[in-house]
């Protein structure tokens, strides 16, 4: 085992006093030298439940819609493998390969070495809504709806600077990103990764950096579930590609051989291993917007019915949300939503409008259209692995007279 991954979770005091904010106090428990982190994760209680171990969950979707930033106990879950146990006090994250200089960095090193970046961004996984691809054939994998999507506020180093801090040589095209979690898979265990190209990293704007390394989230320290110590957030890019746990970043001239970029996250349509290898990995989000309220199958009384949502932009630079729609008439007619959060960029669009329904009105149906005119399509293609399902969301609902 790692010797980063212990029996206990450990914080101490001058690492917690220097490096968070005291906000986060309610969030650990005070012990006679140490702090204790407690995960959010509450089968059955804030979170749908689809699996405890590993822990995968989500929020119902009024949750969504009650804060353009998630609450933490309302953020989605997604682990391939059991949380695992790190002790700060040995924990470092390694940064080598293609660089003039391996570093080797600590919880406090990270903080104090490299300025605190704090940015907004929209996590979402790529199988969210997958149970809705299901409905086309049957694909396996976390039966998500559509709450494995989440937005909030990171705070961390900005990760082109530290590569640049180890310095980067000639030859360089991606960076690996390698969890101390501990995951079996094929007979062996493996760690959870992926990789981003270099300049996916390096595509630092004055709003929004390439991608970060992590170890706040809206102002508190990252939770267990969520990635304690520290993870990757990689603004734009699907869930998987912001590694939790992260243990080791490696600059490299190819991508990672990890079997979540190399085989899982692709769209496939069958399990030919040819399909499999000339497929490419799967890293940007698609757009996407779905009904959040009312819930799906509610009985509602005829009349004015207040509808929200969220709405993604498609994570490519400059891509934001536009417009929202919504049909009570299977798409013949459709009116326009009134967005109720700002436009960030590689963040989501909370939206709401009032709709009139009667006994006639089976169902709701929303699309969004970007800046740069592309619609959310009607309908989309099955893949094996069910992955972006972004199709127009409907919402059935019963209405009384």
């Amino acid at each position: 085992m790692d010797s980063n991954v212990k029996r206990s979770l450990t914080l101490t005091r001058r690492t917690f006093t220097q490096s968070f904010a005291t906000g986060a106090v309610g969030l650990w428990i005070a012990g006679p030298n140490v702090l204790r982190a407690e995960s959010v994760f509450s089968p059955g209680k804030e979170l749908i439940v689809h699996s405890d171990d590993p822990p995968n969950a989500e929020p119902s979707l009024d949750k969504l819609v009650a804060s353009p930033l998630t609450p933490l106990n309302h953020f989605y879950v997604r682990s391939h493998g059991t949380t695992p146990k790190i002790d700060t006090a040995s924990f470092r994250l390694s940064v080598e390969g293609l660089v003039e200089k391996s570093l080797q960095l600590s919880l406090e090193q990270l903080t104090e070495q490299f300025r605190k970046r704090t940015v907004e961004a929209t996590l979402t996984c790529a199988g969210n809504r997958r149970n809705e691809h299901s409905l086309i054939k049957p694909v396996s994998g976390v039966p998500w709806g559509a709450g494995a999507i989440g937005n909030a506020t990171w705070g961390g180093a900005v990760l082109s600077e530290i590569l640049k801090k180890a310095g980067i040589k000639d030859g360089a095209q991606h960076v690996w990103f390698e969890g101390v979690d501990e995951i079996q898979h094929g007979g062996e265990i493996i760690g959870f990764g992926g990789s981003i190209p270099l300049d996916k990293a390096l595509a630092d704007t004055g709003t929004m950096p390439g991608a970060l390394v992590a170890y706040e989230m809206n102002d508190q320290p990252l939770l267990p579930d969520h990635g304690f110590p520290m993870r990757t957030v990689v603004p734009g890019y699907i869930g998987a590609r912001s590694v939790k746990w992260l243990g080791k970043i490696v600059v490299s001239d190819r991508p990672s051989p990890n079997h979540y970029l190399q085989d899982a996250y692709k769209i496939i349509t069958t399990d030919d291993p040819q399909q499999l290898a000339a497929a490419d990995p799967v890293y940007e989000f698609p757009i996407n917007a779905a009904t959040c309220t009312p819930a799906a199958n509610a009985k509602l009384k005829s009349g004015e019915l207040l509808v929200q949502g969220y709405a993604l932009p498609p994570g490519l630079p400059g891509r934001t949300i536009a417009q929202v729609e919504l049909s009570t008439d299977g798409g013949k007619t459709w009116s326009s939503a009134k967005f109720t959060t700002p436009t960030k960029p590689f963040c989501w669009r909370l939206w709401q409008a009032k709709l009139a329904v009667s006994p006639q009105t089976t169902q709701l149906i929303v699309r969004t259209v970007d800046s740069a005119g592309e619609m959310q399509p009607a309908n989309v293609d099955w893949n094996l692995k069910g992955y972006l399902f972004n199709a127009w969301h409907r919402t059935p609902i019963q209405v009384a007279s």
